[in-house]
C-alpha cells in the first residue's frame, strides 16, 4: 500500500515509435557488449572522482510548461544550489531525437557530465546511456528502461535506473474511482504513450481493479499521448460515442484527467462524473481534490521535487567519488522509488512546497526511497 509521507514533500510523472523487435535486440545486445567490453576504456573517468568544478550538471526532461516536469527541474535546481553548481535543463517536448541531440551536445563540452534524464521512450534509454558512457559522463536514468537491459550490465557510468511501480498506482487510483461510483457504470480510460513502460503498467493496474470489480466496465480506451489538449479531444470524442453511459474516468496521468475535465465541463458533467489520473499530483489536480467540485477523486504522487533533486544528487555523488558504484548491489542499481496515494484526507500534505531543507536529507541520501528493486 502507498502511504502518506512523514514530512513536507511536494508531490510528483510522466511518455514513440515502437522499434522493430529485432532492431531493438541487436541495440540492447551491441550496448551490453560494449558496456561488458570496454566500459573503462570509453569512460575514462570511471573509478576516478572527479573535482566538483569540472562537473557540468544537467536535467533533461520534456517541458517546463508540463507542472510535473517544472517541479522536477525545481528538485534538481535546489540541489545545484546545495553544492554551488549550477545545472542546465534540456527540454525537448518529448522529440526523442532532440533529447539526445541536446544530449550529446552537452556532452561534448569537454567537462564531465552529471545526468538526470526522464527518456522519452523505452528504446531512447539506451542511446543516452551510451552517449553517457562514451563520453565519460555519469547518468541517472527514470521511468522507461529496456526490461532485459541493467545498469550493472552496462558499467558504472550508468549509474542507476529509477522506476515507479505504475501497477499499484494504476490500481489504487482505480479502485477509488469505482468507490465516488459506487461500484457499479460504464468508465472511459485515457492511456499514456503505449510504448511507454508507465502507461503498461497502470493500464494492467486497471485492468486488475476492474477484474476484482464485476459491476464497473470498460467502455472504451485510447490514448492521449500523456497530453491536456489530446485528452480533451479524445474525450469529448468517447463522451459523444458513448453518451449517457460514462459514469467515470480513468487517466494515465493528471495532465490527461485535467483535459478530460474540461472536456465533462463542457457537456455539463464536471463534478458529477468522478475522475482519476495515475500520476504526477500535479498542483491543478490536488487543488482539484482538495475543492471537491470537479469529480477529481485520487492522484498518485512520485514526489518530482526528489526525483530532480535524488537522482541529480546520485549520479553527482558517483562522480565526486562519494559513491562507489562499482561495489553497489544490482538491488541499488535498478529500484522502484516510493510512491503515494493521494486523495482528499491526505491532500493537505502535498499541497506544501518543501524547502532546500526539507530535501536536504534526500540529497544526503538519494537512495533513502529506494522500496525494491526492478522486477
Amino acid at each position: 500500500m502507498m502511504s502518506t509521507p512523514n514530512r513536507r514533500l511536494r508531490p510528483g510523472r510522466v511518455w514513440s515509435r515502437r522499434a522493430r523487435l529485432g532492431v531493438a535486440c541487436l541495440g540492447l545486445v551491441a550496448l551490453v557488449a560494449a558496456g561488458c567490453s570496454s566500459a573503462s576504456e570509453s569512460s575514462p573517468n570511471q573509478g576516478k572522482p572527479v573535482n566538483a568544478k569540472d562537473l557540468v550538471l544537467v536535467q533533461a526532461i520534456r517541458s517546463l510548461s508540463n507542472p510535473y516536469h517544472a517541479e522536477w527541474a525545481k528538485g534538481g535546481e535546489m540541489f545545484a544550489a546545495s553544492v554551488g553548481l549550477p545545472v542546465q535543463t534540456l527540454t525537448d517536448g518529448g522529440d526523442s531525437q532532440q533529447q539526445l541531440n541536446q544530449i550529446k551536445s552537452v556532452l561534448s563540452s569537454g567537462k564531465t557530465v552529471v545526468l538526470n534524464a526522464d527518456p522519452n521512450t523505452t528504446s531512447d534509454t539506451q542511446a543516452i546511456v551510451r552517449a553517457a558512457q562514451d563520453a565519460g559522463g555519469f547518468v541517472v536514468t527514470q521511468w522507461n528502461k529496456p526490461g532485459g537491459l541493467t545498469p550493472e550490465q552496462v558499467g558504472n557510468s550508468w549509474v542507476a535506473h529509477i522506476g515507479f511501480d505504475g501497477n499499484t498506482g494504476g490500481y489504487q487510483t482505480a479502485k477509488a474511482l469505482f468507490a465516488g461510483m459506487n461500484n457499479t457504470g460504464g468508465i472511459i480510460a485515457l492511456q499514456g504513450i503505449l510504448d511507454d513502460v508507465p502507461a503498461k503498467e497502470r493500464f494492467a493496474g486497471l485492468q486488475k481493479a476492474i477484474s476484482e470489480t464485476p459491476g464497473v466496465q470498460l467502455l472504451d480506451q485510447q490514448t492521449a499521448h500523456w497530453t491536456r489538449n489530446e485528452a480533451f479531444q479524445v474525450t469529448q470524442t468517447l463522451l459523444a460515442k458513448h453518451a449517457g453511459q460514462v459514469k467515470g474516468v480513468w487517466a494515465a496521468n493528471d495532465d490527461m484527467a485535467l483535459g478530460a475535465i474540461e472536456a465533462l465541463r463542457g457537456v455539463g458533467l464536471a463534478g458529477k462524473v468522478p475522475i482519476v489520473g495515475a500520476s504526477d499530483a500535479v498542483p491543478e489536480a490536488l487543488g482539484d481534490i482538495q475543492a471537491g467540485n470537479t469529480g477529481y477523486v485520487a492522484t498518485v504522487s512520485t514526489d518530482a521535487y526528489w526525483q530532480g533533486g535524488a537522482g541529480l544528487a546520485l549520479a553527482y555523488q558517483a562522480a565526486t567519488g562519494k559513491y562507489n558504484v562499482a561495489a553497489a548491489s544490482p538491488a541499488n542499481r535498478s529500484f522502484y522509488g516510493k510512491e503515494f496515494l493521494v486523495t482528499k484526507q491526505n491532500v493537505a500534505d502535498f499541497l506544501k512546497t518543501p524547502s532546500p531543507a526539507d530535501l536536504a536529507p534526500d540529497f544526503a541520501n538519494p537512495l533513502g526511497r529506494n522500496v525494491g528493486p526492478l522486477q
